[in-house]
């Protein structure tokens, strides 16, 4: 930024006011706000500007957006965020703490910024640990928030389609004319796919899945402390961008991490969502928003590139350019296919599929979402995955009826996903022909390609491996591994035409 500093940023940049020692204050700048990081603490002072989609423009109101900031913010980060302080004396002279107010800041803990996850995926030492840990607490945070009433503006198809039209016409006042070919096929899709999903907008904000989320979910606003991921900075100055579909923050962090060459972790994020909640009515709409978030990434870096001298903005349009190049990849995916698994248990089906999400060298990297039926079954009798049902090798949630209910709601489950243009991987033991028939004919239906990913090891390895598990969704046991291998029905002629060993 090259406007200079007011005399209150500068007087605190110079170590001013401070009600603590510090040595040498440094400053991060945004378009609306100044960070102060001064020794453990940070300081964080809203501009008064005025923008379209927020208003600093007077004390009381920064002063209300500070503590809206604070209360906010504590939601996910109740350790970051400290309290909100005054800003007296003269902005020559400033005192953090002094009344009357000249300003207010929100003051924060400060953390290792080492530790933010964009930072932690550049390293290459994001994992998939991390990314489940992510899933889960954004799963927990959302099903514990407050849900938009049918009433609403919030989560209406109308501001949903108005919104993502905004952005292409920011874009065309922002980017250069040879950039407009595909601003225009983004916009087009865009316009196609909302019409063509306008209905499942509909239903989801008729169902409640609208909530007060976080608004700016990405990995820049994720910082790891003590080994815990930790979301902060949330939007408080609008609430159209806070109140929002769960799955389009998810898309968000989705499409941050596909940018940062992670489609394996991508795809780990979303199936650890999913299997989390259940929600894959969610999946029908996720393309759109991903494609929203990705267009949104583009637009605050062609915005960026007005404030910065040449070199830094040809750096900003360049980042511009590759966002949008990221949203038409979203944008037009590869066909969707069908995969299925075949074995005993303890022959490595999870392991293989697990295989599969993180491989980035697979056409469907970062896509491919993975049903398993060891947690469908169990979300089935309304337990958690990790949950045990106590139940007998014959008995329980294991019976035949169970196991037919099983198949049958993973049969529905692939074809909703498959309807919806997303590949799909299924495992299971599918140890009987009919239960792999009935999948094969699904892909055929559908006209997508079908595969059976088909796991093996000798008996007394499966028997290790079973004996062995513990802590994951399976409840196998010995008996059951017995009682499997009587019911086992190999693969036919035509099956083994399209298996895979593995």
């Amino acid at each position: 930024m090259s406007d200079p500093l007011p005399p209150l940023i500068a007087g605190l940049l110079a170590g001013q006011g401070f009600p603590h020692p510090v040595a040498a204050p440094a400053l991060v700048e945004t378009h609306a706000s100044w960070l102060l990081l001064a020794g453990n603490f940070a300081y964080k002072i809203k501009k008064p500007v005025t923008l379209p989609f927020l208003d600093y423009g007077s004390l009381d109101k920064r002063e209300a957006c500070c503590r809206a900031e604070l209360k906010l913010n504590r939601r996910l980060a109740a350790a970051l965020y400290l309290d909100v302080v005054p800003i007296g004396g003269d902005p020559m002279q400033p005192e953090i703490g002094a009344l009357p107010a000249i300003e207010w800041a929100v003051r924060m803990q400060r953390f290792d910024e080492a530790g933010r996850l964009d930072h932690v995926a550049a390293r290459g030492e994001l994992g998939v640990d991390h990314v489940a840990q992510l899933a889960a607490r954004v799963h927990a945070f959302h099903a514990a928030a407050p849900a938009a009433g049918p009433g609403s503006r919030f989560g209406e198809p109308s501001r949903i389609r108005d919104a993502a039209r905004e952005n292409f016409v920011e874009l065309r006042q922002l980017l250069p004319y040879a950039d407009h070919v595909r601003v225009d096929a983004l916009a087009e899709w865009t316009d196609a796919e909302f019409t063509r999903r306008a209905a499942d907008f509909a239903a989801r904000k008729q169902a409640g899945c609208i909530r007060e989320g976080h608004g700016d979910l990405h990995l820049g606003n994720l910082v790891l402390i003590d080994g815990q991921v930790t979301a902060f900075d949330c939007i408080e100055f609008n609430d159209d961008f806070r109140w929002n579909d769960p799955i389009s923050e998810i898309a968000f962090v989705w499409i941050d991490l596909l940018d940062h060459g992670e489609p394996g972790l991508a795809a780990w994020l979303l199936n650890a969502w999913l299997e989390a909640g259940g929600d894959f009515g969610a999946i029908v709409v996720l393309r759109f928003y991903a494609v929203y978030r990705a267009v949104v990434r583009a637009k605050i870096a062609a915005l960026r590139a007005r404030q910065e001298d040449a070199a830094a903005a040809a750096e900003e349009i360049t980042a511009a350019r590759g966002y949008l190049d990221l949203a038409w990849k979203i944008a037009v995916a590869p066909a969707p296919t069908l995969g299925i698994t075949c074995g005993l248990s303890g022959s490595g089906k999870t392991t293989a599929t697990t295989a599969r999400l993180l491989d980035a060298r697979r056409a469907d990297a970062g896509r491919l979402i993975r049903l398993r039926s060891d947690v469908e079954r169990k979300r089935l009798f309304g337990l958690a995955a990790d949950q045990a049902s106590g139940s007998p090798p014959d008995g329980g949630i294991y019976t035949e009826d169970a196991n037919t209910r099983t198949y049958a709601r993973l049969h529905e489950l692939a074809h909703q996903l498959l309807a919806a243009d997303w590949p799909v991987i299924v495992d299971a033991a599918f140890l009987r022909r009919a239960e792999r028939t009935a999948f094969r004919k699904l892909a055929a239906e559908l006209r997508v390609d079908f595969a059976i990913l088909h796991t093996s090891a000798p008996v007394d390895e499966l028997r290790r491996r079973v004996g062995a598990r513990h802590g994951d969704a399976s409840e196998a046991t010995l008996a059951v591994l017995e009682r499997q291998s009587g019911w086992f029905e190999p693969l036919d002629a035509e099956e083994r035409a399209v298996s895979l060993a593995a």
